[in-house]
C-alpha cells in the first residue's frame, strides 16, 4: 500500500479556547504543562473544504420553543474553535488510533500474551502508537485514557497530549466510567459518568486534550426484543447531554452509539436497528441543542450478527451502511469514524474501503476509521512467547496497518479475495 505522496508542511493552528475559565480543581491542580496549539506537520493534511453552516448565536432562549437551538449558549468564536477541530478530526484520508482503554483492559491484553501489566509497560506501549515514525501520515486524533494524559515520553520528557498536539494529531479522551444494567432489560445498560462530566472534562481539557468520546453500547437480541425503546432513548439522550457539556466546556464531542456484532439477526435488521438508534441519537441531539458541526460520530460498521446464516458480499454490507447514514446522518457533521467493534483488520479495512468505494454526491461526509482491537490485537501477538515487549517489531507493523487503514478511508485499499465479506460460520 503506497503513503500518501508529498512532504511535512504546517497547517493554521487551532486558536485558544476563547472562554475564560477557572482554573479547575482537584487533580487538575496537579502540575499540568499548558497544551500549545495544534500543528500538522505534513503537507497532505486538508482540512474539510465544505462550506461552513455556521450562523450567528441566536438570543433566544433554550427551553420549549427555544429547544433545538443549535449552541445557542456559544459565542460565535466558540462554535469557530469546535468547527475547526471537527474538522481536523475529519481530515480526508487520516482517522483515529483509539488507545482509550483502561488498565484492567489492556492487562488482559497483556496478560494473553505474556505481558505484565505494569504502568511502564502500558507508558512504553502507548508511546510506539503516538510516535511510530510517520504514524501522523495516517493519524488525525487519538483517543487516550485519562491515564495516558499525565505520561510522558522518554524520548521528549512532555506528556502525551504535547506530543500528539505537535505531530498534528489531536489528543482527546475517554471520559465515560463504566456500562450498568438496568433492572428489567435482559442485561441491556447505560453507561456512567454523566454527574461528575464537566468537572472531569475542564481537568482533561486543561491537560491538553480537544476532544472527548463516550461509548454506548448495545445489542441485538431478537427473540429479547433489545435493544428496547427504553434502552435506545436512555443511551440516545445520555449522549447527547454527555454532548453539549463537552462542548461547553470547549471539547469537540464523539459520540459513539456502539452496536455489537454478537446474534443471529441479518443485515436487513441490522439496518432497521441501527436507523432506529441513530435517529434517536441526533433528534436527541438537537432537543438539547447541540452544535452539530462542532460534533463527530464514531459509530459500529453495520452488519449482520456472527451467527447469522445468511451470506452477504462486502459491497451489500457497504450498501447498507450508507443506507442508514443517508437516512439519518446531518450534513452539518463533518466526520464519522468507523469503530472496528470485534472485526479484523482485513475485513474492517475491506468494509471501510467498499464504502468509500460507493458513496456519491449524497454522501457528503468523511468516513474513515477509530480503531482499536483491529490495529493492536496483531501487535500483541508479535510479543507471544517473546521476552517482553517487542516495540521495534510492534512499531513496524502499526505503520503497516494504519497505511492500509488511511488507503481504506480514501476507497484505494485493495483487499483480498472474500475480505470483507459475511460468510457462514
Amino acid at each position: 500500500v503506497s503513503k500518501l505522496e508529498g512532504s511535512p508542511r504546517r497547517l493554521d493552528h487551532v486558536p485558544s479556547w476563547p472562554r475564560t475559565r477557572e482554573k479547575p480543581s482537584g487533580m487538575a491542580t496537579l502540575a499540568i504543562q499548558a497544551h500549545r496549539p495544534l500543528r500538522s506537520t505534513n503537507k497532505n493534511v486538508r482540512p474539510s473544504k465544505r462550506t461552513s453552516t455556521r450562523v450567528r448565536s441566536a438570543k433566544s432562549p433554550s427551553t420549549g420553543i427555544g429547544s433545538c437551538h443549535g449552541g445557542a449558549f456559544l459565542s460565535d468564536a466558540e462554535k469557530a474553535y469546535l468547527e475547526k477541530v471537527a474538522s481536523m478530526i475529519g481530515t480526508p484520508g487520516k482517522g483515529i488510533t483509539a488507545c482509550d482503554e483502561g488498565p484492567g483492559t489492556i492487562g488482559d491484553r497483556f496478560a494473553a500474551v505474556g505481558i505484565e501489566n505494569t504502568e511502564e509497560n502500558r507508558r512504553s506501549y502507548r508511546q510506539i502508537l503516538f510516535e511510530s515514525p510517520g504514524c501522523e501520515q495516517y493519524l488525525s486524533a487519538a483517543i487516550l485514557d485519562p491515564e495516558t494524559i499525565y505520561q510522558k515520553s522518554t524520548n521528549s520528557g512532555d506528556l502525551f497530549p504535547k506530543v500528539l498536539s505537535d505531530r498534528g494529531i489531536v489528543p482527546g479522551i475517554k471520559p465515560h466510567l463504566k456500562v450498568y444494567a438496568l433492572p428489567g432489560q435482559d442485561g441491556a445498560t447505560v453507561m456512567q459518568g454523566l454527574d461528575s462530566l464537566a468537572v472531569r472534562l475542564a481537568e482533561y481539557k486543561a491537560a491538553g486534550c480537544e476532544f472527548a468520546k463516550w461509548r454506548s453500547p448495545l445489542e441485538i437480541d431478537v427473540s429479547a426484543g433489545q435493544p428496547s425503546d427504553l434502552i435506545i432513548q436512555a443511551n440516545m439522550r445520555d449522549l447527547a447531554r454527555y454532548a453539549l457539556i463537552c462542548q461547553a466546556e470547549g471539547l469537540v464531542p464523539i459520540v459513539e452509539p456502539d452496536i455489537s456484532l454478537k446474534g443471529d439477526h441479518d443485515l436487513e435488521t441490522a439496518v432497521r436497528v441501527n436507523v432506529k438508534v441513530q435517529s434517536e441519537l441526533f433528534k436527541a441531539m438537537l432537543d438539547h441543542g447541540v452544535y452539530m458541526e462542532g460534533a463527530v460520530l464514531k459509530s459500529n460498521i453495520v452488519n449482520p450478527g456472527k451467527a447469522c446464516k445468511t451470506k452477504y458480499t462486502v459491497d451489500e454490507i457497504a450498501e447498507a451502511n450508507l443506507a442508514v447514514f443517508r437516512r439519518c446522518l446531518p450534513t452539518a457533521i463533518v466526520t464519522a469514524n468507523y469503530l472496528s467493534g470485534g472485526q479484523s483488520l482485513p475485513d474492517a479495512s475491506a468494509r471501510l474501503n467498499a464504502i468509500n468505494k460507493h458513496k456519491t454526491a449524497k454522501d457528503p461526509w468523511n468516513l474513515s476509521f477509530s480503531w482499536s482491537a483491529a490495529l493492536q490485537m496483531p501487535l500483541f501477538q508479535l510479543c507471544k512467547g517473546k521476552d517482553g515487549l517487542q516495540l521495534e517489531a510492534m512499531s513496524e507493523l502499526y505503520l503497516k496497518e494504519l497505511a492500509i487503514a488511511s488507503a481504506a478511508a480514501r476507497g484505494e485499499h485493495v483487499p483480498g479475495a472474500g475480505e470483507g465479506d459475511h460468510a457462514i460460520a
